[in-house]
């Protein structure tokens, strides 16, 4: 049987060290580009202007937490057909809040539909997600994020963004929740 990798060893001791507060959550929130992608847009007038790449290991691992019972949304100052499309209609996440750089207000929104601060997970890289990092119960940077930021935050991933970030942290909530790792018609 094969050694599990370094990383997976350490996901699974993050899982254990914030499991009290992973406990409580109830709601996880990506900010997408640096995050979900690796920060990378190209532009193409054919396919809609700007566009992002995806990593499937990220959308199967929110599909993981939405098929749990964990509401799962995006949060993006950017906005395009093919992230609409991505996140609507393919992975059909609870709720998506795109094209305003201020995260404050997505964020107060989610705050309306009764969960509270520590039911809450966000995982963002840049100065705008700063307000939103300081305040949930769990914030989640990457490594590519400014010292700032990751002094910020409770976890720093080990994946970068658009490379498994998200799945990282979506296995550290599946392991600290106890959740079952199936996902069905994915």
């Amino acid at each position: 049987m094969a050694e599990i990798s370094q990383v997976n060893k350490n996901i699974l001791k993050a899982a254990e060290k914030f499991k009290d507060k992973l406990a409580k959550i109830k709601v996880c929130i990506f900010d997408i580009d640096g995050i979900l992608t690796d920060g990378t847009i190209t532009y193409d007038e054919a396919l809609d202007g700007y566009n992002r790449t995806f990593n499937i290991v990220d959308g199967y691992g929110l599909k993981i937490l939405m098929n749990n019972g964990i509401k799962v949304g995006v949060v993006s100052g950017g906005d395009s057909k093919a992230v609409r499309k991505r996140f609507t209609e393919n992975l059909k996440v609870d709720f998506w809040f795109l094209g305003n750089l201020d995260k404050r207000g997505a964020y107060l929104e989610i705050l309306q539909m009764g969960y509270t601060d520590e039911e809450i997970l966000f995982m963002g890289d840049e100065f705008i997600d700063l307000p939103v990092l300081e305040r949930v119960g769990f914030s989640v940077s990457v490594p590519m994020a400014s010292y700032e930021i990751q002094e910020a935050v409770d976890y720093i991933t080990h994946y970068h963004g658009g490379h498994g970030a998200v799945r990282e942290i979506c296995d550290i909530v599946r392991i600290a929740k106890n959740l079952n790792a199936k996902v069905e018609g994915f």
